[in-house]
């Protein structure tokens, strides 16, 4: 009797150690069972579990020579790869910065070019900063000869303008002020809002060309046969009489070109976006007398 015990005891032992699952074993189950088949699979789960990183274990190095040349060469083109990538994510990066740069300047460039040769007569710009409006600056120089200002215009082919100044030219005084006159006729049977630029000559001059009043660089709204006078208020500086490069300097072009004012919409702005120059005289449309 005592020997069928045992046997049965050493089968249930066996079927034990192939019946029970190893994540009974993990879990601490199996403490419940005899100690050599706890053993077991104790042992037999460590075995075959990954391992786990200790915090205090070091890191085994890695010994490439062990490595075949197949292998090898897959690393370097793998490092390869992962090294273009990062250098094309770089550029790509340092372009689109670039991008965004030239295009915000390109759209502050023109307001910027502009104050800047309003203030220094660069590009032969006349000079429209106020401040340089003083009352030294106004006062004629009796004792230097006067300078010839001559007027010219042009506009552009798509602007269906009649632009002219009404005066060829005038003789003024360094620190004269003069008044001159553009005359502007739309001869389309539409409303049409123009812009004018400007620009001296010889350039060297425009440092000495200070402009109070002009109709420059304002948007200029004319209805359908319209017709105005833009005037043009300005004086020589005073200091144009003592600088050496300026002594063989006894005449000075203004010149004013017309260009059609473009909107997205192709529709003509309000009159209360369009700007008409202070001052302009409105010149009444000859066909208004007919009616």
């Amino acid at each position: 009797m005592s020997s069928m015990l045992s046997k049965t005891n050493i089968l249930s032992r066996a079927s034990l150690r192939f019946l029970v699952p190893r994540s009974v074993v993990r879990q601490g189950i199996t403490r419940s069972l005899p100690s050599q088949t706890t053993y077991i699979y104790r042992s037999y789960t460590q075995q075959q579990a990954p391992p786990r990183m200790n915090s205090q274990e070091k890191i085994p190095k890695f010994d490439i020579s062990k490595l075949s040349k197949a292998e090898i060469q897959r690393l370097r083109d793998f490092k390869h790869q992962e090294d273009t990538k990062m250098k094309n994510r770089t550029i790509a990066l340092y372009f689109s910065s670039m991008a965004v740069l030239f295009l915000g300047l390109s759209y502050a460039a023109v307001p910027i070019y502009r104050a800047l040769c309003a203030r220094t007569g660069f590009g032969g710009i006349p000079i429209t900063d106020r401040r340089k409006f003083t009352d030294d600056k106004l006062i004629p120089v009796d004792t230097e000869k006067r300078i010839k200002i001559s007027f010219t215009s042009e506009v552009s082919q798509i602007l269906p303008w009649k632009f002219v100044p009404q005066q060829r030219e005038v003789y003024v005084l360094p620190g004269e002020t003069a008044l001159a006159f553009y005359k502007a006729k739309n001869h389309s049977d539409k409303d049409i809002i123009g812009m004018a630029t400007y620009s001296i000559s010889p350039g060297e001059a425009a440092q000495y060309f200070n402009k109070i009043q002009c109709f420059c660089f304002e948007e200029q709204k004319l209805a359908a046969g319209e017709e105005i006078d833009m005037p043009v208020f300005f004086f020589i500086d005073p200091d144009f009489a003592s600088d050496p490069a300026m002594r063989n300097i006894d005449d000075i072009i203004l010149h004013y070109t017309f260009f059609k004012a473009h909107y997205g919409d192709g529709s003509a702005v309000s009159d209360a976006a369009a700007t008409v120059a202070p001052g302009s005289v409105l010149v009444k449309n000859p066909d208004d007398d007919d009616e």
